[in-house]
């Protein structure tokens, strides 16, 4: 447990552990909260696994945890690290077991009014169409020769198939492929985990919500991003599935028997890494993404099942359906960042926080370039969800990152024992949100008081200067696992 008097006030919203806690530390850790959010984090591991981080070999700036942060698997979620490169090290652990878990919003051109009494039957229809629940698979069952062109082409291979177009794919984070993807260097058992999975939702904390946008912070980012108050959006919430699970397991094993060679020491099993130019390193980034591909094909052809939803449901009245953005959670990427006044390629790990790229950077589609990168941050499915916007504070003081989520405070097993499912789902009926769920009992793992305030994680993103608050969205209907 790390002490109290250990953490060294920055500001309101910005708290130190200092590089001299721990010999073994080689930068300081940071955390973004506010002192209630503070009190909450000692409940668990998080901070220790923090400091953990700042070890790691390679390790620029600070070890980072995001105002969403608590207790995950090697690296806190909502971790963001970045590595000197090419000597740096690559951690799964960094990265998490569903890589590339990621959110996108999808605008419509209704308002809500238009809408409010199709829901019930809309959720219904989208039930039908998008596959949710611990290994369900969907309708589009991929050969060999299919899942290796997703893995190494990713969006590129939806637009060739008729189920993305170039539009979509200019509003993807990375335009929806990553180029050093290897099919070769994930395992045939990762590979049989998704032959039947692109289109699927899958279980715990994913989910496909209707939504519609009930303040307005950032008129003219707002404008560029194509929202107006009271628009209905969709938001999509998934990953790799069972296939990006496989390629963290089987790269964990290898990078635990290979470390010794390397003379890599860990305070953690659970940071098993290597040298990012070692073999196993070089493998296991090829590997991620091509699971990440995989990821945003999967996101993809879920957003090309809603789009047949809502033409069944509203018909030509309905419009179009685009793709306003999507970001990956749980990734690491080599960038160019600023530190102490000179730019420096790092291998930026990020778990369970979202890439927040400030106005002008060249990654950014170029409608979007003026305003900085979209950033979502979606909350529990009784609250709300917010629209952010890259700050050039957010690129010198985060790596061009920010929050994911609300982040989890209570288990799983902890929310089962206060709420039951169904009596949930009436309560959030009572308030106009429409769930169609596939587990009654998994619905109460995913109950709002289970989660941080997300209006309180958001808040202090802002404050920080991670990323500006530009829309608030609300939800009204729920697809879950």
């Amino acid at each position: 447990m790390i002490p109290r008097e250990v953490l060294k006030k920055i500001s309101n919203v910005i708290w130190e552990i200092p590089k001299s806690y721990r010999s073994d530390m080689l930068v300081p850790a940071r955390i973004f909260a506010t002192q209630r959010m503070i009190d909450e984090v000692f409940n668990d591991r998080s901070l220790e696994q923090l400091v953990n981080v700042a070890t790691l070999r390679g390790i620029q700036g600070y070890a980072l945890a995001m105002p969403d942060a608590h207790e995950g698997y090697g690296f806190p979620i909502g971790g963001v690290a970045a590595m000197q490169y090419p000597d740096g090290v690559i951690s799964p652990g960094g990265i998490g077991y569903d890589i590339n878990c990621g959110v996108r919003l999808i605008k419509s051109q209704l308002a809500y009014d238009q809408i409010k009494h199709h829901l019930q039957s809309l959720t219904r229809e989208m039930y039908k169409w998008v596959p949710s629940g611990v290994g369900e698979g969907g309708d589009l069952k991929l050969n060999t020769s299919e899942l290796n062109d997703v893995l190494r082409y990713g969006i590129d291979w939806m637009i060739k198939k008729g189920f993305a177009t170039e539009s979509d794919a200019r509003h993807i984070e990375s335009n929806g492929r990553l180029e050093n993807a290897d099919p070769e260097q994930v395992s045939q058992y990762a590979k049989e985990r998704g032959f039947d999975q692109l289109g699927t939702i899958g279980s715990g904390n994913h989910f496909a919500e209707v939504d519609y946008v009930d303040e307005i912070y950032d008129q003219e980012a707002a404008g560029a991003f194509g929202l107006w108050k009271n628009q209905v959006v969709i938001q999509v919430h998934c990953g790799s599935r069972g296939l990006g699970h496989q390629v963290a397991t089987d790269y964990i094993r290898i990078m635990m028997n290979a470390m010794p060679s390397y003379g890599v020491t860990i305070p953690d099993r659970e940071l098993a890494c290597v040298p990012f130019l070692s073999q196993e390193g070089k493998d296991y980034f090829s590997a991620m993404a091509a699971a990440a591909n995989f990821a945003w094909a999967n996101r993809q052809y879920i957003t090309w099942e809603i789009r047949q939803a809502w033409k069944k449901e509203f018909g030509v009245a309905g419009g179009e359906l685009s793709l306003m953005y999507d970001v990956a959670h749980n990734i690491a990427k080599i960038e160019t960042h600023e530190i102490d006044g000179k730019k420096q390629k790092l291998i930026v790990h990020r778990k369970g926080a979202t890439r927040a790229f400030g106005p002008g950077h060249p990654e950014l589609a170029q409608e979007y370039k003026h305003v900085g990168q979209p950033v979502l941050i979606p909350g529990s499915m009784g609250t709300a969800s917010y629209v952010l916007v890259g700050t050039e504070e957010g690129m010198k003081t985060s790596f061009g990152s920010c929050c994911h989520g609300a982040g989890r405070k209570m288990s799983r097993a902890a929310a089962k024992k206060i709420v039951h499912g169904k009596t949930l789902r009436d309560e959030l009926l009572t308030q106009g949100i429409h769930i169609q769920a596939g587990s009654i009992p998994g619905l109460a793992e995913e109950a709002p008081f289970a989660y941080k305030d997300v209006h309180d994680v958001v808040d202090v993103a802002d404050q920080a200067g991670l990323a500006r608050k530009v829309a608030r969205l609300r939800p009204c209907a729920v697809i879950k696992g």
